[in-house]
């Protein structure tokens, strides 16, 4: 070892719940000016110990919280980082990355956190099971019945990442995961290593995360995959040559071990024929060209690849980049004025190098290094930068190469073609990818060639001036919609919001009676037992309910003076509860109530009005009109405790609440079922 090397930092993985690796072994150097900064470490990983510690202690230590707590857990968790996000921009400089490169990357993972505590806070129970409803009868007389249930799988999650994203590739995939109570090995790329060690290191210091649910291996991943079952999960996001070569890794086959990849792609851009260059889609073409050129350097797996523009066009959009490009000072981001940084590292500029020369074959050269490309900044000489690239391909169809070919930096080519289903074809020739982007003003031509886009990409993006105020933009996957691609994209998903957490849970169908039904999901099941009690649900404080507490009301007519007034107070005068003659011609051969007169009698029927424990109704779920109702049929209600739900809250005063759903099923003289929903309400607790 050089005197040199043994004085930068090693790097160490967390295994077991302890950092272990001290021994220099693979030299890590900086981006800008290629510099040793670290070193992964020497020692050899006991991959049997870290898949025993995630099973026997992270998933006992997951299991004791539910998905609430989880989701509290993530919550205060990214609240944690955020405190700590300027020692990660640090760091994240050392990685060729401007400011709003590792926005992306640091606070986008961050936000990602706080999107699945808000999204589990708001969608999941506070168990550990979740019901994945509504359960059906499966006999006449309704004794059987059969629902789904999605639990925790008992396994680990392995998550293997880029890269490109250190922070945000990570958490993007550790989110999901801690909330379907996995415990989770990352292992990041070697090559930007040092900037996901420096937050894993901070996830274990604030002591917010349970014994064993996160690990951390730098170097290679060894037996590791060779160790798991069919409880565990991997998930894996980089080339689609390692994504190929890891799903056929031959015990992952063997255990139906679960594999999802997120690959990068050959993604399109599409200016649609109906666009012309006065027009202000044009401009948000280009910039959202140039953007996805210079962003991170290119060096993202949603990055325009191919810029797909109608062949009388194709002079004045590559005039319009060329003159974007020339304006981009690139060098070290540290400078102000520098909008593009380095590539991660020099092997990484040397492959986009031998990649480009594959590209330009047979292809023009629009924008490049001859174009005065001068990175500036103190020993950039020696850093991983690369020109901004800009190709031109004029026969798309014969061309293999661009459809093929990727170069993983800030390298594109512009495509012609002649007629929108052409344009379509182009971009299904990238043989699947993450997203694609159509810049069109004419909602006939979105609604034509969407669906056909779709078919072969993840994620299609239609960018107008409307959309553009807030649009996010063609290369920012979000966290409440599916990332991922068909084909050479991995086939995968991730993210898509509680979709995400499904996909580590178990489904399982049930079947039995409702009662038994409803006490493994934990939610009321129709036809299940019920609890009727001399004090009415709504006295009671969120502890004492209990699941399938009900209450069955008094019965109430409805008379035409109901109709009358309910039409009066509304200013629903519609036919058929007015007009007895057109009414005599529906379905219903008679006048019926509005069935929103139904909701309120229902309603007055079951509320006890006086304060209590019940704050506030805040809205229901699955409304059905069922029967109609009409003048002189007798209607009841029964309210029925169907779901409870502690969301770990107080109020300003510090009350705790919960929230409850409650059944409701309104009937008719004749034991008709007449109106069906869900009331969710915030109910108090004792305090």
């Amino acid at each position: 070892m050089t005197q040199a090397l043994s004085n930068i930092a090693t790097l160490q993985s967390l295994i077991g719940g302890r950092w272990i690796g001290s021994e220099a072994a693979v030299p890590l150097h900086g981006a800008l000016n290629n510099a040793l900064i670290y070193h992964t470490h020497s020692e050899q990983i006991d991959f049997d110990e870290a898949v025993t510690y995630a099973r026997k202690t992270g998933v006992p230590a997951l299991m004791k919280l539910d998905f609430q707590q989880r989701a509290a857990r993530l919550k205060a968790l990214a609240l944690y980082l955020a405190s700590r996000k300027e020692e990660l921009y640090a760091i994240s400089h050392l990685t060729g990355a401007t400011r709003a490169d590792s926005w992306v990357d640091i606070e986008g993972g961050t936000g990602t956190l706080f999107a699945y505590a808000s999204m589990g806070s708001r969608e999941l129970p506070s168990s550990n099971v979740l019901h994945e409803g509504p359960a059906m009868a499966l006999g006449k007389s309704g004794g059987f019945a059969g629902t789904h249930i999605l639990v925790p799988r008992g396994g680990l999650a392995v998550h293997i990442n880029a890269f490109n994203f250190p922070i945000w590739g990570l958490l993007e995939k550790f989110a999901p995961s801690f909330l379907a109570a996995m415990p989770c090995i990352g292992k990041p790329a070697t090559a930007t290593s040092y900037l996901t060690e420096a937050l894993v290191r901070m996830m274990h210091e604030s002591g917010l995360l349970p014994e064993g649910a996160l690990q951390l291996v730098i170097g290679s991943t060894g037996d590791l995959l060779d160790r798991l079952n069919g409880a565990d999960v991997v998930t894996f996001t980089g080339s689609a040559d390692t994504a190929a070569m890891l799903r056929a890794q031959r015990n992952l086959i063997a255990n139906s071990v679960p594999f999802t990849a997120e690959a990068d792609s050959l993604n399109c851009a599409i200016l649609a024929p109906d666009v012309s260059p006065d027009d202000a889609e044009f401009d948000l073409f280009v910039k959202e060209v140039a953007r996805e050129m210079t962003g991170k350097a290119g060096q993202k797996c949603t990055a325009i690849r191919r810029i797909i523009v109608p062949e009388k066009l194709v002079d004045a959009v590559g005039t319009r980049l060329r003159e974007r490009l020339a304006k981009v000072s690139v060098g070290d981001p540290s400078i102000e004025g520098v909008r593009m940084g380095a590539l991660a590292s020099k092997a990484q500029q040397r492959d986009v190098a031998e990649r480009v020369a594959l590209l330009s074959q047979g292809n023009e050269l629009l924008f490049g290094e001859r174009d005065g490309f001068k990175p500036v900044g103190e020993g950039v000489s020696e850093g991983a930068f690369f020109a901004p690239t800009l190709l031109l391909c004029r026969d798309g169809m014969r061309n293999d190469a661009v459809h093929d070919v990727e170069a993983f930096g800030p390298v594109s080519t512009i495509i012609s073609y002649n007629g929108i289903d052409e344009a379509l074809a182009l971009a299904a020739r990238g043989r699947g990818s993450l997203v694609s982007t159509l810049v069109t003003k004419d909602p006939a031509t979105a609604a034509y060639a969407v669906p056909m886009a779709a078919a072969s990409h993840g994620r299609v993006l239609i960018l107008e001036r409307e959309a553009s105020v807030d649009s996010t933009g063609h290369g920012s996957p979000l966290p409440q919609l599916k990332h991922g691609g068909p084909g050479r994209a991995g086939g995968g998903e991730e993210l898509g919001g509680i979709r995400a957490v499904r996909h580590f849970l178990q489904r399982a169908a049930v079947q039995g009676s409702p009662t038994m039904l409803a006490a493994v999901t934990g939610e009321y099941v129709r036809g299940a037992r019920v609890q009727e009690s001399p004090l009415h649900p709504f006295r009671k404080y969120f502890e004492d309910l209990q699941m399938g507490d009900s209450l069955l009301t008094h019965r109430r007519t409805v008379s035409e003076a109901d109709i009358v007034n309910f039409g009066g107070v509304s200013g629903d005068y519609f036919y058929m509860h007015f007009d007895e003659i057109a009414a005599k011609d529906t379905q219903f051969g008679k006048r019926i109530a509005h069935g929103y007169f139904v909701l309120s009698a229902a309603a007055g029927l079951f509320v006890s009005p006086a304060p209590g424990p019940v704050l506030a109704n805040y809205g229901l779920d699955n409304l059905r009109f069922i029967t109609p109702v009409a003048i002189g049929d007798t209607i009841r209600a029964r309210l029925t405790c169907k779901r409870k739900v502690d969301r770990n809250r107080t109020d300003d005063k510090g009350i705790g609440q919960g929230v409850v759903a409650w059944d409701v099923q309104v009937t008719n003289q004749n034991e008709e079922l007449v109106a069906s929903y869900d009331i969710l309400t915030l109910v108090m607790k004792r305090g």
